[in-house]
């Protein structure tokens, strides 16, 4: 059998959202393998959304820069939040947004390559090591252009979205990216869910269900369980998600409300899969309770 390791519980927990001892029983249930935990607690009506997607591990700033109907969002990694308050490292980050708009850049390469200065945007990161004493590094960037409407938001320097949208207002474009910097929805529309993701809600609710509810007819346990996921769609779409701006309608309703459309969401935020190496004083005092 798979060790069960106090990290491994932790990172189960931060997903889930659910007890240590409970995660540390379903890890031993499914020989250590979390993301079979994971369904195995979902099934067991333990844990409801994945909140894998949530977390962020590593530090720095995420840059926007627009004009006209086009919009750059660049992310610069800090080995320290102390580093990513530098005014050096914001001016540089910002100047790297500026940088990629004006060249054109679509992917991070070509922004490592762009003109800055008196050498390219991976020359400058360099220099900025030297000069401060952190590993920076050019990590992503995500364009968007659009003859219609352009709505952009940055939360903190942590988290920048572009909104491209058919109609509607650069208010509501606005509005829009601050819900989904907020909300963070895992599929625009229903028509951009995937299948399997489809099937594997359907599974996990059956798996929910009681003997004498599954022994119903099979139209009205269809209905029951169609429902349940029509709910699921509803929580990871942003089209369904109740809007931020006004919690008396949703994103699709203010949509309609306005005669437009979205044509293209893209979201950056900080660290977004990376482990960052820390001191885990946590999983110490787990280690010693006996639950690594």
């Amino acid at each position: 059998m798979a060790e069960i390791t106090a990290s491994l519980v932790k990172d189960l927990r931060e997903r889930s959202g659910v007890g240590m001892m409970e995660c540390k029983k379903a890890l031993v249930e499914n020989n250590g393998d979390i993301e079979a935990a994971m369904e195995w607690l979902r099934k067991n009506g333990m844990a409801k959304a994945d909140k894998k997607a949530d977390r962020v591990a590593a530090e720095g700033l995420v840059a926007v820069a627009t004009q006209g109907g086009k919009g750059v969002m660049v992310e610069v990694n800090s080995e320290t939040d102390f580093a990513a308050k530098n005014d050096q490292f914001i001016k540089f980050t910002k100047d790297v947004a500026d940088v990629a708009l004006a060249s054109g850049a679509t992917d991070i390469e070509a922004v490592k390559a762009a003109k800055l200065g008196g050498g390219t945007v991976e020359e400058g990161a360099k220099e900025l090591t030297l000069t401060i004493g952190e590993k920076f590094d050019v990590r992503r960037v995500a364009t968007v252009q659009t003859d219609g409407v352009l709505g952009a938001y940055s939360h903190s320097g942590r988290i920048g979205v572009l909104v491209a949208l058919k109609g509607g207002s650069e208010e509501l474009a606005k509005g829009i990216a601050m819900h989904v910097a907020a909300m963070n929805p895992k599929f625009v529309s229903e028509k951009d869910v995937p299948a399997d993701f489809l099937e594997k809600e359907k599974e996990i609710e059956l798996s929910k269900m009681t003997d004498k509810e599954k022994a119903k007819p099979a139209e009205i346990l269809e209905k029951i369980v169609s429902g349940k996921v029509n709910k699921i769609l509803a929580d990871v779409t942003l089209v369904g998600q109740s809007y931020v701006i006004d919690t008396d309608i949703t994103v699709g309703e203010a949509l309609k409300k306005a005669g437009a459309e979205i044509i293209k969401v893209e979201r950056l935020a900080v660290g977004e899969g990376i482990e960052k190496v820390v001191d885990d004083f946590a999983a110490e005092v787990m280690k010693q309770a006996g639950l690594a």
